[in-house]
């Protein structure tokens, strides 16, 4: 996302990532891979840094993932219909 004035992903994209494990939860939570739909992109405030915008993916089990977005990648974008409304 480096160089960018938007997210890569918008909601509704279908994702794959790692989910991110903050590093006082490490010794009793580990990072694990997960695909699902992006539901929130990031804190929206000017001057975050990219490389530590998050995302927050809805897996298929209803639970939800936080992600680094330069560690997800797209699957398959969402319906600009839908979206769009």
């Amino acid at each position: 996302m480096s160089g960018q004035e938007t997210a890569p992903f918008r909601v509704g994209d279908r994702v794959r990532g790692t989910s991110y494990v903050p590093a006082e939860r490490r010794g009793r939570e580990k990072p694990e891979e997960f695909e699902g739909s992006v539901v929130q992109l990031g804190s929206g405030y000017a001057g975050v840094d990219a490389d530590c915008a998050f995302l927050w993916a809805r897996l298929a089990d209803g639970t939800e993932r936080q992600a680094l977005i330069r560690e997800t990648e797209l699957l398959t974008p969402a319906d600009a219909s839908v979206v769009d409304g």
